[in-house]
Order: structure tokens, then sequence, then C-alpha cells
């Protein structure tokens, strides 16, 4: 008898044990919750119709398994994401989230994802917050920490012996990161730092004041149709001609040069990447999203793709078990695709470490208004908070 209960026991341990390991899943569903309405909207887009392209380059599917990308609208309202967010966690039982522009709706809805153990996987919003002591093991960023694009354009502008700065930026958490940024590399003189608000698309006080202040530089911060609409508002004001304007690579991006056009001369803008990407299966150019398809390709679109590629590259590791969670974060920090921006590797508290690149605007062959890469800011550059990160 004793014998027979032995192997009955070690029979059922056996049992048990194969019920502990993660099942391999049928689908992926993704949770794209993104700003798609309102100024910012165009930043939305693009991510989207980015990461779009990808999936259907993947044939519709997310590392060999069939792909649900549900795309809602956050309107830019904190408290209109956090409902979405709710839905997709709670209803919709997504595997990973994506798609958020704005940090301010980043840090809204950041803490009840990781608390469900959901992947976040960033195409834009990179909140020092996230990068330093609150950096979480289920949020990754593909894009950059929102201080480092600035901190290129303030080591450019301090490099050229600019002695007098103005700059502007909308009042959120993306916004301040700008500002220091900028300074963190910038130790010139600042005459002012002028906060708009979140959305505005006048900037008539914003630029008296500017004309009163007499600066030599402006460095602006203001993405999506806020950007248009200040270097529009800037030129046409007369300021152009005296004082050189200075932006992070997406407030002068190829839809706003199509947006501004020659007005869009007076601007210089570090950026991650090349000036044009060529995505890896079928060696096509990255399109400019929906409206701008007789410009040149600009990199929005492509932090969407590589969002798709960071996620399909993972779950191919582990075999569609989406429900082993160690094992899936280690298959994301592995970064087992190759971004059509150029190479990055993930640092320690799960943002890039990459190039970030100089470039300016002027026309190319055709005769078309563009952007130039001129020459590299910073190499392999990392963010300024990852020493804080102490990821458990």
């Amino acid at each position: 008898m004793r014998p027979t209960k032995c192997l009955f026991a070690l029979a059922t341990l056996l049992l048990l044990g194969t019920s502990v390991h993660a099942a391999e899943a049928t689908s992926v569903k993704v949770g794209f919750l993104s700003t798609l309405s309102g100024p910012g909207a165009g930043l939305g887009i693009d991510i989207r119709d980015g990461f779009n392209l990808a999936v259907k380059q993947l044939n519709g599917k997310l590392g060999g398994l069939p792909a649900e990308v549900i795309v809602v609208d956050d309107q830019q309202k904190p408290e209109v994401a956090q409902q979405i967010a709710e839905k997709f966690l709670k209803k919709d039982k997504v595997d990973f989230m994506t798609g958020i522009v704005f940090s301010n709706i980043m840090l809204a809805v950041g803490q009840p994802v990781f608390d469900n153990k959901t992947f976040y996987i960033s195409a834009n919003a990179g909140p020092s917050q996230y990068a330093g002591e609150q950096c979480n093991p289920y949020f990754f960023n593909v894009a950059w920490q929102n201080d480092n694009l600035h901190e290129a354009v303030g080591k450019y502008v301090m490099d050229k012996g600019f002695k007098n700065v103005v700059l502007v930026a909308p009042n959120y958490p993306g916004g301040k990161d700008a500002m220091v940024g900028f300074k963190r590399f910038y130790k010139g003189k600042v005459s002012e730092e002028i906060y708009t608000k979140l959305g505005q698309l006048d900037y008539a006080a914003e630029l008296a004041q500017i004309r009163s202040l007499k600066p030599d530089a402006v460095f602006f911060f203001l993405p999506g149709g806020m950007g248009i609409n200040f270097v529009k508002q800037f030129v046409a004001a007369g300021l152009s001609s005296d004082t050189q304007l200075f932006a992070p690579g997406f407030s002068a991006d190829e839809d706003v040069i199509k947006a501004v056009g020659r007005r869009c001369s007076a601007c210089s803008t570090p950026r991650t990447g090349r000036t044009t990407w060529r995505t890896p299966r079928t060696g096509a150019s990255l399109p400019t999203s929906r409206r701008n398809t007789d410009v040149c390709p600009h990199f929005t679109p492509s932090q969407g793709f590589d969002a798709a590629l960071l996620i399909d590259g993972a779950v191919r590791d582990v075999k569609g078990r989406l429900d082993d969670k160690e094992a899936l974060r280690k298959a994301l920090e592995a970064k087992h695709f190759k971004s059509v921006r150029g190479d990055f590797k993930f640092n320690s508290n799960h943002y890039p470490v990459q190039n970030y690149y100089l470039r300016v605007i002027g026309r190319d062959a055709q005769g078309r208004v563009t952007n130039k890469t001129m020459g590299t800011v910073f190499t392999n550059h990392a963010d300024a908070y990852v020493a804080q990160c102490k990821m458990k």
C-alpha cells in the first residue's frame, strides 16, 4: 500500500507542477489609448498609424498570434483616460497598453495599469517620475525620457554661443521636464520661462513678452497644433528676423513644416534617429500618416511602429505565454527587434539609451522644405534620473 500511495502522491505533484506553467494565449489584445482629437491630436494619430502599420506588415499578428488593437480617444483629459484604462483592464482584459501622448495622462493612468500587472509600452510620454523613483517593471518606453530632446537643444544652443534665451512650454509635467532638460545643458542667461496653457493656440501675449525681452534665441516645446500656431505667429510678428528659434524634433517635424511652410526655416531641431526610415520587413518608407502623403516621412509614426515591434518580439520570445509576467518582462528588456529609428538599448529603468542628432530645415532635391540631419549632439545618451530607479 505504501509504495502505491507514494506513487500517487508523486503523480499528483507532477500534475500540479504542470498546472502552474502559463498556457499559450490564442491572441494578443492591446489597449491603444491616445489623444485623437483637439490640438494635440496629430501626435496621437501618427503614433496610432505607425502602430497599425506594423501590425499590418506582421499580417495582423503580434508574436505570431492574432492581434486585436482596441483604439480609444482620451480627448486629452486625464479623467476620461482613467475611465478608459479601467475598462481596458477590467472588461477587455488587455495584455498590453500603449499610445498615450501627454505625460499628465500617463501619470493619471500609470499606477492602475502597473497594479494590474499589465505592461505599458510608451510610444511617446516619458515622464521623469517613471524614469526615477517611481520606475516600474511594467513600464517600458521606446521613444525617450521627456528631458532628453530638450537636453540636446540646450547643449547645441550653449555650444553655438547664444547668450540670452527665452523658454516657452505648456504648464504640465511634460512642459516642466522640457524646461529642466534644456537648462541642464544650457548655462547661459534665461531671460524668462513662459508657461502656457496646454492646448493654447493664441500666443499674442507671449510674443509681446518675448519682443520686450529681446532675446537672441527662443526655445519652445509646444507639441502638435500648438507648435504650428506658435511658429506661424512668431514669424508673422516679425520676430524671426532677429531671434533664432530652437525646438525639439517633433515641434518642427514634417507635418509641422507642411503646415507652416517656409516660415519654419527659422527652426533648428535636435532629435533621435535618421531623417528617413525604412521599415525592416518591406523596405518601404514609413509613411507620414493620414494627412501628409506628399512630404517626407517623419518620426512620430516610427514611435508607434517600434512599440508594436517590441510587443511582437517579446510575445514571440515567450511563445505566447503572456501570463508568465517575469518571462515577458525579460523578453521586453531583451528588445529583440530592430528599431526603424536606429539602434538603442534599454537602460535599467526601461528608458532608451540612444543617439540624438541635430537637424536644420532646408530644401531637398525636389525643392521641398524639409529636415536635414547635420550631426550628432549626444551619443549613447541616458536620462538623468536612472540612478534614482530601484527597480523591484
